[in-house]
Order: C-alpha cells, then structure tokens, then sequence
C-alpha cells in the first residue's frame, strides 16, 4: 500500500522553461493518462504550449536514449520520463524496470539536467491505475520534480 502523502504543489513560473516528455507507448492506457497529469502540471505552471515537446517511444527500456538525444541538444531546461511496468510471471520486470531508472540517472548526472522519473512499476494493473488517476498522479508528481529543480 502506498504511503499517503503532502506534497506541497507550490506553483511556479514556467513560462520561459522549454521542457520534453518521453512518453512510453507500451501499457498505453496508463502512461497517456500520466501524459494528462504531466501536460496538466506544466500548464498549471505557466509553461507554454510552444515550449513543451512529447516524444514517443517504444517502450520503458527505450526511455533513456530518447532522453540522451533530447539532452545532447541543450533546447530543454529539463525532462519528464513517463512509462509503466507491470510485473508478471517473468525476472523480464527487473531488468526492464532496473535498467530504464539506471539509464534515466545516467543521462541526468551525464548532461546536468533535471528528469522527472515517473516510469511506475507495480505489481498488477490496478496499483498502475491508482498511480494514473486524477488524484494520484505519478506523471503530475514526476513533472512536479522537474519544475522544483529548475524554478525556486
């Protein structure tokens, strides 16, 4: 079970920061809707439309290299990782899920720039929801991350 917690979402000025979403396509279902949260917090902080770029990828394994090649090109003040792993009945998990944060690091410490993690692994397709949803937002949450570390 999830530990409630306060978070104070104290709003910032994000009009002049440029910031990517890396948006995984497999597990759709939750990573659009944690797309919805993220878009929905940038807005929330006065980040312009113009200024926000979604890109898709395959799957959460293939999260840190689109997040490397939009680093390389020092146009984003800061990124949004988003993706879902659901454990099933194969070690396939661990690897996935261990190798998308280590690579997400990787980037992050390598190019000096903030991502917000919100790559989700739970154990069944319910906890992914609850992580999804309108109130418990893990891509809102992740977004939130970035904006803290770029704007004070």
């Amino acid at each position: 079970m999830q530990r409630k917690t306060e978070i104070l979402e104290k709003k910032r000025d994000g009009s002049k920061l440029k910031i990517a979403l890396v948006v995984a396509r497999f597990n759709s279902d939750i990573t659009e809707k944690m797309l919805a949260g993220a878009l929905r917090t940038l807005e929330e902080n006065s980040v312009q439309k113009k200024n926000i770029k979604i890109v898709w990828v395959p799957g959460s394994f293939e999260i840190p290299l689109a997040c490397q090649r939009l680093a390389k090109t020092k146009k984003f003040n800061g990124i949004v990782a988003l993706g879902c792993v659901i454990k099933g009945d194969t070690d396939h998990f661990y690897y996935i899920s261990s190798e998308a944060s280590r690579g997400i690091m990787r980037v992050m410490l390598d190019f000096s720039i903030p991502i917000g993690f919100g790559v989700i692994t739970t154990k069944n397709l319910k906890q992914a929801q609850e992580r999804s949803g309108e109130k418990n937002n893990k891509g809102a949450e992740a977004t939130q991350a970035v904006l803290e570390m770029l704007v004070d």
